[in-house]
């Protein structure tokens, strides 16, 4: 797949992380898209199945392309091509697939939530940040914690449509939307390398849709503002970027 194919899909399913995607160098820019586009594929694979089971067979196909399996498909072939250069290591995108095993069965306690939010959200931010050069353990740890405060308001934003369509991430102990904002403000305060700011950008959504939760706000479809925050935080740093959800 070249890079205006994958643009034009993560646009589409992803335009949190392909807002960010736009601020990564262009020599990077097509992987980057590639590895978004194949989170995207994870993420679906309990939308578009009937059953936790379906959903990991799915799984365990893409867990095949990974571990080398050839594939006629234009993702899973980019993605070999991709491993067999050395770009991302096999070992990190398996851990995107585990994690996302755990979509197949409701979510037991918050401790279980957490642990979700930072392999899927959190494990992606971290090899995002690896590709755009990232390296020490500090800058990389910032980084998950960035992705599973991320990962913890999307997963806020999108509970309303997942009840609708007879689904639930949240955790099944009762931990409410007050104690989930609560343990992902401070993963958001996190600091990301500057080199990794583009895989970091998502996080200026998350702080401003828990603002809006915050006060009792409905989250609404992503406006200018919010596209405003972003590209805002893209040139000067997160540290920059409003956070109240106006």
């Amino acid at each position: 797949m070249n890079e205006a194919a994958l643009a034009a899909l993560v646009r589409r399913a992803d335009p949190d992380r392909f807002l960010g995607a736009i601020f990564a160098p262009a020599a990077l820019r097509r992987d980057l898209l590639l590895l978004y586009a194949f989170n995207h594929e994870l993420a679906r694979a309990r939308e578009v199945a009937s059953s936790g089971p379906l959903a990991l067979i799915r799984l365990h196909w893409w867990r095949e392309v990974v571990e080398g399996a050839r594939r006629d498909h234009p993702l899973a072939a980019a993605l070999r091509a991709t491993l067999e250069k050395g770009t991302f290591d096999a070992g990190d995108l398996l851990g995107l697939i585990d994690a996302r095993e755990a979509e197949a069965e409701p979510v037991p306690d918050r401790a279980a939530f957490l642990a979700y939010a930072r392999g899927t959200s959190g494990g992606l931010m971290r090899i995002a940040g690896r590709l755009l050069g990232a390296a020490d353990d500090d800058g990389l740890a910032a980084l998950g914690d960035l992705g599973t405060g991320y990962a913890i308001a999307a997963i806020l934003r999108a509970a309303p449509a997942l009840r609708a369509a007879g689904r639930d991430l949240l955790p099944q102990d009762g931990a409410g939307t007050t104690a989930l904002i609560a343990a992902a403000r401070p993963l958001l305060a996190a600091v990301p390398p500057r080199a990794a700011l583009a895989a970091a950008l998502p996080a200026v959504l998350a702080r401003r849709d828990l603002a809006r939760l915050e006060r009792g706000v409905s989250l609404r479809p992503r406006g200018l503002p919010d596209r405003l925050a972003v590209i805002a935080a893209g040139f000067l740093g997160l540290g920059h970027s409003r956070s109240d959800g106006k």
